[in-house]
């Protein structure tokens, strides 16, 4: 199983932190950047396309949730299985910079920011 380490290529076009995810630790994912397999990801496809490192990069939205790619149906749904807040992710990386978001995700040792409370 690898380590959790803070590292900014690590950080998914919506702001989820895989270097803290279970399938990224136990080698079953890449993680985000390096997923070919992800296709299907609408988030995914328009930071390539833009050349964003994550939606953190986007300013046609002030809050992430205005975006269609970034806020649909199946979004929804995982945030709600996984608990997770892909807004305040992208809103923190934002604040902070993509290195100090790896480093306090890596340390908080989360995938993501929880959907209540705790995301300063």
């Amino acid at each position: 199983m690898r380590e959790i380490v803070a590292d900014s290529n690590l950080v998914a076009y919506c702001g989820l932190y895989c270097g803290s995810c279970r399938s990224y630790l136990k080698g079953r994912c890449p993680g985000c950047h390096e997923n070919a397999r992800a296709t299907w990801c609408g988030v995914r496809r328009c930071c390539q396309e833009r050349g964003y490192a994550s939606c953190a990069d986007c300013r046609d939205h002030a809050d992430p949730n205005g975006c269609r790619q970034f806020n649909n149906v199946i979004s929804k749904v995982m945030s709600l299985v996984f608990n997770s807040n892909r807004p305040a992710c992208v809103l923190k990386i934002r604040e902070v910079g993509l290195a100090d978001y790896a480093a306090l995700m890596a340390r908080r040792r989360r995938q993501s920011l929880p959907r209540r409370g705790g995301g300063a």
